[in-house]
């Protein structure tokens, strides 16, 4: 069964944000839009090239009213010496989520079990609590901020559209369409 138009399953972890020790709930997420950025784990090769792209587009993201959750199975301790002792990690703004019990991964269905570690899966909450976009990729390939963005943006923009669809490729101010009989087979 797929996560989709889920709503995320209760959760309480620690995150290490601006400095300080945070707890985050799925009642942090309700009234805005979420971003949830798993990744396998803190001092290792592409995820911080991942969260520096992400970090790159975090205003954009927060003029939009979306907040951006990184997430591994490290504690956050482990999130806090990361962030002091990496140049990219150091620029995070937005909060690094713990998950040492592997709980929030196992809900999100990326927990890699026998290694303990998170796949790299995003996941975009709507303001509702309830999953809109799911993207998973192998360890090996990092995932890119911009086309995330536009993804968002195309989410939002049917939330606010029922009656709208965002075809393949669709940017913010382009033409969307409007299912219905006199569409049908003239794509």
């Amino acid at each position: 069964m797929s996560l989709l138009n889920t709503e995320v399953k209760p959760f309480k972890a620690t995150a290490y944000h601006n400095g300080e020790f945070v707890d985050v709930t799925e009642e942090s997420l309700k009234g805005q839009w979420s971003i949830f950025f798993f990744y396998p784990a803190d001092f290792t090769f592409v995820c911080p090239t991942e969260l520096g792209d992400l970090q790159d587009k975090y205003e954009e993201f927060k003029k939009m009213g979306v907040e951006i959750y990184s997430v591994s199975t490290d504690t956050h301790f482990t999130h806090k010496a990361w962030h002091d002792s990496s140049e990219t990690i150091g620029k995070l703004q937005y909060p690094m989520i713990a998950d040492p019990t592997l709980q929030i991964s196992r809900n999100f269905e990326v927990l890699i079990e026998e290694a303990g570690l998170a796949d790299r899966g995003t996941f975009v909450v709507d303001p509702d609590g309830k999953i809109q976009i799911i993207e998973l990729n192998a360890g090996n390939i990092g995932r890119n901020a911009e086309e995330l963005l536009r993804k968002v943006k195309a989410a939002q923009y049917v939330r606010a559209n029922p009656n709208e669809v965002c075809p393949a490729k669709w940017k913010e101010g382009e033409e969307t369409l409007a299912p219905s009989l006199d569409l049908v087979g003239k794509i």
